[in-house]
């Protein structure tokens, strides 16, 4: 049943943030928009930072399952790369993504509530991508390596979006890394 409520209540923050982020927002505002008290959040969650964690924990899984629902449907790596994208610069995430990268900011300076995120960031998606690489036809070695940089390449668009707002520039860099990381070596003749 306190799994319920946390739940419930983790539900009602996520939705909070999509409609507009809180990054800015104390524990006591955050609760207030969420129609609940800041008790209840620190019960719940230990602190403002921990509702945070566990609010990015939960937009990335979301985001970590529609990457698979996509490449479920799709046998094409360049186009699944292609929609993944498209959704991940929706301007309606841009909240939550703000959000993970203030609290990546803050696990670069090793903060000790950063902890679990630190733990995961990498590793809970390097797995998943790695195993679509897999899927899509590379070896277990390499579909790593390109995991790896799909990841750190993501990152890095979506920040520059974030920072320049450049959608036309950026859609247009994230379809020749798509491209480029899923070409084929060229056959020996």
């Amino acid at each position: 049943m306190v799994n319920d409520a946390r739940e419930a209540l983790l539900d009602r923050c996520v939705g909070l943030l999509k409609d507009g982020g809180f990054s800015q927002l104390s524990l006591r505002d955050i609760a207030s928009g969420v129609g609940s008290s800041h008790r209840m959040l620190i019960y719940h969650f230990g602190s403002r930072e921990g509702l945070l964690t566990e609010v990015v924990r939960r937009v990335e899984a979301e985001q970590r399952a529609a990457l698979a629902a996509l490449a479920a449907e799709l046998d094409d790596p360049v186009e699944t790369s292609r929609r993944f994208w498209q959704r991940l610069a929706d301007p309606a995430l841009a909240p939550a993504e703000r959000l993970f990268f203030e609290i990546y900011a803050h696990a670069l300076f090793e903060k000790s509530w950063t902890e679990p995120f630190r733990a995961s960031v990498i590793a809970a998606w390097a797995g998943p991508v790695e195993e679509l690489f897999v899927h899509f036809g590379w070896a277990a070695p390499e579909a790593r390596r390109r995991a790896r940089l799909s990841l750190a390449a993501t990152r890095g668009l979506l920040l520059d979006l974030l920072i320049t707002g450049d959608r036309g520039v950026l859609d247009d860099a994230a379809e020749l890394f798509a491209q480029l990381v899923t070409a084929r070596p060229p056959t020996a003749a």
